[in-house]
């Protein structure tokens, strides 16, 4: 009797109550709180919390998400992802990396707007930023031949590599599964550190341009998503070496690949778009 009323009898689950949802409503709450208290440099008298507030709230906000996830893992193992279910979760995914387009239709919408229209980003900022030209007047640009054209490779060899994993787990070929995904994970640490790098010795700074200001905040955020997915692959190959990766029951790396061919052609837009198109013209740093 027990076993029956432990499994479900129909193709829906209803989630037991968790506590991960408001917690994490409420850590995101505090993140931003923390976020515009530290950068407008408010302060109590002495003291300025800003800094502790995001600090805190964002390692609560990445617990809270580990929990989360690993009881979903959990309800996944358990036998709860039936069919159905798992159309659900489909439709959900497919619905975050919509939304994560239109985060980075913004960065390019700032992007276009400022290099397009140079003359009224002059108008709305000081004339310095542009010069009414694009890319603005005294702007050493990165070439876009060297490093941007090397992650672009490193990147576009990891979708190789994890659709090289998708496939060998679908072939039941679990040393294929484990290369493969080692291989886009390490990809993904080289790509992190080439961006780096090429961060530590941009010819432009964040402040000062709007072209700085575009740039790093679209290729930026990028690179965070990158970070982002390395982590994600990386605990799908941890799953696979506990043998939590079956032909049946491997969504979670299916969401994984997923979201790393979304970052693959992110970059693809970013490199084509704001590294050759909007350096052109442009001295290139050497």
């Amino acid at each position: 009797m027990s076993d029956a009323h432990a499994k479900p009898n129909h193709d829906y689950h209803l989630v037991d109550p968790s506590p991960w949802p408001v917690l994490a409503s409420i850590a995101a709450l505090f993140l931003a709180i923390g976020g515009i208290v530290w950068m407008k440099h408010l302060s109590f008298g002495a003291f300025a919390p800003g800094g502790l507030i995001f600090g805190v709230s964002f390692i609560a906000l990445v617990f809270i998400a580990a929990s989360w996830w690993f009881d979903v893992i959990k309800e996944s193992g358990a036998g709860y992802h039936t069919p159905v279910v798992q159309i659900g979760l489909r439709y959900g995914m497919i619905l975050f990396i919509a939304s994560e387009v239109m985060f980075f239709v913004a960065w390019f919408w700032a992007f276009f707007d400022s290099s397009l229209f140079p003359g009224e980003a002059q108008e709305y900022l000081r004339a310095e930023f542009t010069g009414g030209v694009w890319p603005p007047k005294g702007i050493e640009a990165i070439d876009p031949w060297h490093l941007p054209l090397l992650n672009t490779l490193i990147l576009l060899t990891s979708g190789t590599t994890v659709t090289w994993a998708h496939h060998a787990l679908l072939t039941g070929d679990r040393k294929g599964l484990k290369a493969g995904l080692a291989l886009t994970i390490a990809l993904g640490v080289v790509f992190t550190t080439v961006q780096a790098y090429e961060y530590i010795h941009a010819p432009f700074a964040f402040k000062g341009s709007i072209f700085g200001a575009t740039f790093f905040m679209a290729t930026g955020f990028h690179g965070f998503h990158v970070i982002i997915g390395t982590i994600f692959l990386t605990v799908c190959l941890l799953r696979a070496f506990v043998g939590q990766l079956s032909l049946r029951h491997h969504l979670g790396f299916e969401f994984a690949a997923w979201y790393w061919h979304f970052v693959d052609v992110v970059w693809l837009f970013l490199f084509s778009a704001i590294y050759v198109w909007g350096s052109w013209g442009a001295a290139f740093e050497h």
